[in-house]
């Protein structure tokens, strides 16, 4: 082995030879290489939505967007207006003026919806009426005590529209479903992120029959840019319209996206000029030297530029869990550069001679740092395989930039000492190293010492530590992962406590026959369902109020039969409910395009439910399932999709991922500690202090309730990966 290591030494030589030999040529190449990859980097995109954190061809993910395909986006921005007196004829020209410059400023708008249009189905006499609510504008107290009857006497509105108090009204906001920029045919499979665009929905869909839908190129949904201009034109608009009497909270899973990416802009911003700062203070205590503080910031800035233009270039765009790469890579890369010029500067101080001092720090120090970057780059790439798109790209690009800033540490940086003109110091006397090295040699007399104290105090700390690890608990709440004190998270919590939920669940119920659902019996049980699922109270998670076909169709019936409100049901004439139903698609409302499929076979079901951390999410939505298949049994398919079962899907995706690449990142770099040292007993034993660290922090984790999310999950690879270095 030692001969090995020798040739290897040797070779590390040689090659820093060629590359002092050929410093411009080399000097060359690698900007080249820089600035090719650089080039990419305006096209990277960002992107914070939920569909993000899973892979384009995830069943879940494909399951919800042939749902949005077909019955358009799940998601709304709610705006949420509290007023001590809603049904005035002050307040309700406000909330008529802010509805209209919303339609008319809001971007990429599908359908917004108040009580200004609120749906308002009647009969009159042997018609059905559809008209908007405030159609008839109230002229006087009667017309307006009449409109909050109307109003507070509805279903359809409470907790949607109104909320049961009728302190709270809403503006219900619907981006449009796919977007108005290309197609998504653009998007490489495998990558997550909903790449580029398409056109608008009703361009794209308008004049195909289902077939040709299915076999023209898919368009893209709608972009985590369109959205946050939709979401910062709301936010402009009701800035005008605010007043003490005019409360608006603005909450919904769009806005929630908008205010992940805005954090993640400006955190990555900050972290990366504080790393750099560190980095340099650092640099400057250890060599006192320019070239010892800019080349190494010189070499991880390349290996951070290129590995972002490769993101950009495979259309990956920046998620929140890959918000941490610029600054992992300047922490991380710049280690190996530190080796080699702590090495270069001892011997062009003792020699004088510029070849001798590059061929001497690559020679020492070249095997080093391959094994450490290799090590290092085996823990990120143990996320590769993740069921989370992003921790997946995430180990694709941490390894790529680790192995990147090794190749410009053996290549750029020693032709840059090459070029560049080095200082030789001739003073020398006690240096910060000499007081290092003593420190360590007392930490070690004490280590070998005190043997079977040290081992006997680490082993009850892995015990205490794993005791804390068992304790641990999977998160996945994105609204927690930003401060109390953002808009966002208060008008979050004030629509779920007064309008009883902020996002929903959907099933879908697909009877597989044309017409399937104008049966009675089907009809009869979503009803029943209805009523029965919003019973479900779980504490934190509860169903706030649950939607069909069966509620609209029980509306028509009331309305056809003199607006009585005891015929608010569903007609147990079967013969009845296809009348009704054509009745109300030839009064001119298109709102059944909202619940049913063309072919009246496929209907939806919305359960509304307050946001919570998807954790708490499962047992509700196992109960729903249960529910749904005690009702139907086989006779209908039911599909549970919505934002609620993408939650959850990312959560237990997350907590497959972790445990798969803890054990991956373990199992690579052991067998590469026992290859590397050349023995199984020693490449064992080298293992232990690898994962104290981790069994440590996450026992710590565990005892101080800090639960595993989509971020502290990324500690234990890490920090095998990183911790293997030393040993």
């Amino acid at each position: 082995m030692s001969e090995f290591r020798k040739n290897i030494e040797l070779w590390f030589e040689t090659f820093g030879r060629v590359v002092f030999r050929h410093r411009w040529a080399a000097l060359a190449l690698m900007l080249v290489l820089v600035a090719g990859l650089s080039s990419q980097l305006p096209k990277i995109k960002l992107d914070t939505s939920t569909e993000s954190f899973l892979h384009l061809n995830d069943p879940i993910l494909l399951t919800y967007n042939q749902f949005r395909k077909q019955f358009g986006r799940d998601e709304f921005m709610v705006l949420a207006i509290e007023s001590p007196n809603v049904f005035s004829q002050g307040f309700l020209k406000r909330l008529k003026a802010l509805h209209d410059e919303l339609e008319n400023k809001v971007p990429h708008i599908n359908e917004i919806t108040s009580m200004v249009n609120a749906r308002n189905t009647r009969g009159e006499e042997d018609r059905l009426i559809v008209e908007d609510l405030l159609e008839s504008w109230p002229r006087d107290e009667a017309d307006l005590k009449a409109l909050k009857e109307r109003v507070m006497s509805n279903p359809l509105y409470i907790n949607r529209l109104i909320s049961e108090d009728g302190r709270f009204t809403t503006v219900l906001i619907k981006t449009e479903t796919y977007s108005g920029l290309g197609r998504q045919a653009d998007v490489p499979e495998g990558f997550g992120g909903q790449g580029p665009s398409g056109a608008s929905e009703s361009e794209v869909l308008s004049g195909f029959d289902e077939d040709q839908k299915t076999a023209a190129a898919a368009p893209a949904f709608l972009t985590d840019q369109e959205n946050s201009e939709a979401v910062n034109a709301v936010r402009k608009v009701m800035a005008r319209y605010k007043a003490p009497d005019f409360k608006i909270y603005l909450a919904g899973s769009p806005v929630i996206t908008d205010t992940l990416k805005r954090s993640m802009v400006k955190d990555m911003t900050r972290f990366v000029r504080l790393v750099v700062l560190i980095i340099g203070l650092c640099l400057f205590l250890m060599f006192r030297r320019l070239t010892g503080i800019l080349l190494p910031l010189l070499i991880v800035a390349c290996a951070l530029l290129s590995t972002l233009g490769l993101m950009s270039l495979s259309r990956v765009p920046m998620t929140l869990p890959t918000n941490i790469l610029p600054s992992f890579i300047l922490a991380v890369g710049v280690g190996a550069s530190v080796h080699v010029l702590s090495i270069f500067y001892q011997r062009i101080e003792k020699s004088g001679r510029r070849e001798e001092a590059i061929c001497q720090a690559l020679g020492h120090s070249g095997l080093a740092i391959v094994l450490t970057s290799l090590t290092t780059a085996a823990g990120l790439a143990s996320f590769a395989t993740a069921e989370i798109a992003p921790l997946s790209h995430l180990g694709v690009f941490a390894s790529i930039g680790v192995l990147l800033a090794l190749v410009y540490t053996i290549i750029l940086l020693p032709a840059s000492l090459a070029i560049i003109p080095v200082k030789i110091k001739t003073s020398s006397g006690p240096s910060k190293g000499s007081l290092a090295s003593r420190l360590l040699r007392s930490i070690a007399d004490f280590s070998t010492g005190h043997a079977k104290g040290v081992t006997l105090v680490s082993i009850l700390i892995i015990i205490v530590s794993l005791v804390g690890a068992a304790r641990l608990s999977f998160s996945h709440n994105p609204l927690l992962w930003m401060p109390i004190t953002l808009p966002i998270r208060g008008a979050t919590e004030k629509v779920d406590h007064e309008l009883k939920g902020s996002i929903t669940l959907e099933v879908i119920v697909d009877t597989g026959r044309e017409n399937g659902l104008y049966e009675l019996s089907t009809l009869n049980k979503l009803e029943a369902l209805a009523r029965d699922i919003e019973k479900i109270d779980y504490g934190e998670i509860f169903a706030g109020k649950a939607m069909s076909l069966a509620d609209m169709l029980k509306e028509i019936n009331r309305a056809l039969n003199e607006n009585r409100p005891e015929y608010y049901v569903i007609p147990q004439d079967q013969a009845l409910i296809p009348q009704e139903l054509l009745l109300f698609e030839n009064s001119g409302s298109d709102d059944l395009e909202d619940v049913v499929d063309s072919q009246f076979s496929q209907a939806r079901f919305t359960v509304k439910v307050p946001w919570s951390d998807a954790i708490r999410y499962m047992p509700f939505l196992l109960d729903v399932e249960r529910r749904f298949d005690e009702a139907f049994g086989r006779e209908v398919e039911v599909t549970v999709t919505g934002m609620m079962s993408l939650l959850v899907r990312t959560l237990y995706a997350a907590m497959h991922s972790a445990a798969r690449s803890y054990l991956m990142a373990f199992g690579i770099i052991t067998l590469m500690m026992i290859l590397l040292i050349g023995s199984l007993r020693i490449g064992l034993l080298s293992m232990l202090p690898n994962l104290l660290p981790v069994c440590l922090t996450l026992g710590v984790m565990g005892w101080l309730d800090f639960p595993l999310d989509m971020f502290t999950m990324l500690i234990g690879s890490i920090a095998i990966g990183l911790a293997v270095d030393d040993t």
